[in-house]
């Protein structure tokens, strides 16, 4: 299956730029980086500042997450790119983290409520059996 806007939920997530748009802790509000570690509740983002790099522990549980993805993964009826929620609010944190800094030709930003993650990474990306994210 094509990694797409729609099917992001379904996928392996490490990897992926990501962004903290929203969460109950407000400490938390634009972390951004890779995922390093999917657990079933939480989100390791590193997070790289002046060529250090650190691991955040993000809780899926009342956090809102933008993850990018490219265009070749995205569907190819999508604009080519959309905005960033968080574009305009903080430009340079994307550069320092080696997220995307905006959006582009080559970047979709895909926004997820992390209430839609909450679950085992293997059962939630399965394709067969009785799994709800089919």
């Amino acid at each position: 299956m094509p990694l797409t806007p729609e099917t992001l939920p379904r996928h392996e997530l490490n990897g992926l730029p990501v962004r903290v748009v929203d969460s109950d802790d407000r400490s938390r509000v634009g972390i951004a980086g890779r995922v390093v570690i999917e657990t079933t509740n939480t989100l390791s983002i590193e997070v790289r500042d002046e060529g250090e790099s650190r691991v955040v522990m993000v809780p899926k549980s009342g956090s809102t997450f933008e993850f990018a993805i490219t265009d070749d993964a995205a569907d190819t009826t999508k604009v080519s790119g959309t905005a960033s929620k968080l574009a305009d609010t903080q430009p340079g944190d994307a550069e320092q983290s080696g997220a995307p800094d905006s959006a582009g030709e080559d970047v979709a930003y895909v926004t997820v409520d992390g209430s839609r993650l909450l679950s085992r990474p293997a059962r939630r990306t399965e394709t067969n059996g009785d799994s709800p994210w089919q």
